[in-house]
C-alpha cells in the first residue's frame, strides 16, 4: 500500500485512475484547485486536499505532500495564455518535483504526451507551442532529478471506453482512451520500481495487455 498524491486530482485521467488505485489498496489524496470539486473526487475514493499549486511555493507544496510516498502529476493549464501554460505546466510542475524531494518522497510519475521533448517539432505559430515547450522543459528537469521517476507519454486522448491494451513500440502517435492512461498509471505503480523507474513510456492504443506492456 502506498500513499499517493495526485496533483490535478479533478482532471479526467486522475478521476479515472483514483478508483483503480484505491482498488489496489492505495490511499489517494487528490490535490484540487477548486473546493467545489471536493465531492467529485471523494466519490472516487480519494481524500480531497485544496491546493492551488500554480500559486504555491515549493515549501508550501512540500508541506501538502508530506506523508505521501508517491506523487502523480496529472495537472495542466488546459490551454489559454502562454504565460499561464508556462506557469502551470512548467513552473508549478518543477516546484512539485523539488517539493517531493524536500518532503522525502522518492517516487514521481509524470503524465506528459507522445512526442514531448526538446525536438517536439511544433512551430512557434502553433497554439500548442507553449505547451510543448513547457512540457519539454519540465520533463527534462524531472529526468535530471534524483527522484525515481516515470514519464508517461500517451498519444492523443479520447473519452472512448478503455481497451486494456496498448502499444509501447509505436513510432507515431495515434489515439488512446483516457481510461487506458489511468490503467497505465495503476500498472506502473503496481510494478516493481526496477522495471518502471527512470523510464519514458510512450504509448498508443494497441494489442498488448497493459500490465504486460509495462513489465514485459
Amino acid at each position: 500500500m502506498a500513499r499517493i498524491a495526485i496533483i490535478g486530482g479533478h482532471g479526467k485521467i486522475a478521476r479515472l485512475a483514483t478508483p483503480l488505485l484505491v482498488a489496489d489498496g492505495h490511499q489517494v489524496t487528490a490535490l484540487i484547485r477548486n473546493p467545489d470539486h471536493t465531492e467529485d473526487v471523494t466519490e472516487g475514493g480519494a481524500r480531497a486536499l485544496v491546493a492551488d499549486v500554480e500559486h504555491m511555493t515549493t515549501d508550501e507544496i512540500a508541506e501538502a505532500l508530506t506523508g505521501h510516498d508517491v506523487v502523480v502529476w496529472s495537472a495542466g493549464a488546459g490551454g489559454g495564455s502562454p504565460e499561464r501554460t508556462r506557469a502551470v505546466d512548467h513552473d508549478a510542475a518543477v516546484r512539485s518535483m523539488d517539493a517531493a524531494a524536500a518532503a522525502g518522497i522518492d517516487r514521481y510519475v509524470m503524465v506528459s504526451y507522445f512526442g514531448a521533448g526538446p525536438n517536439h517539432g511544433v512551430e512557434k505559430d502553433n497554439p500548442f507551442y507553449a505547451y510543448a515547450e513547457a512540457k519539454a522543459a519540465a520533463d527534462t528537469h524531472l529526468r535530471d532529478t534524483d527522484l525515481t521517476w516515470t514519464i508517461l507519454m500517451p498519444s492523443t486522448l479520447t473519452d472512448d471506453p478503455g481497451t486494456g491494451t496498448i502499444d509501447t513500440a509505436a513510432e507515431k502517435a495515434s489515439e488512446v482512451p483516457r481510461a487506458d492512461v489511468a490503467a497505465v498509471i495503476a500498472a506502473v505503480l503496481a510494478a516493481d520500481d526496477s522495471v518502471t523507474a527512470r523510464r519514458d513510456i510512450p504509448f498508443n492504443t494497441g494489442d498488448t495487455p497493459i500490465t504486460e506492456a509495462i513489465t514485459g
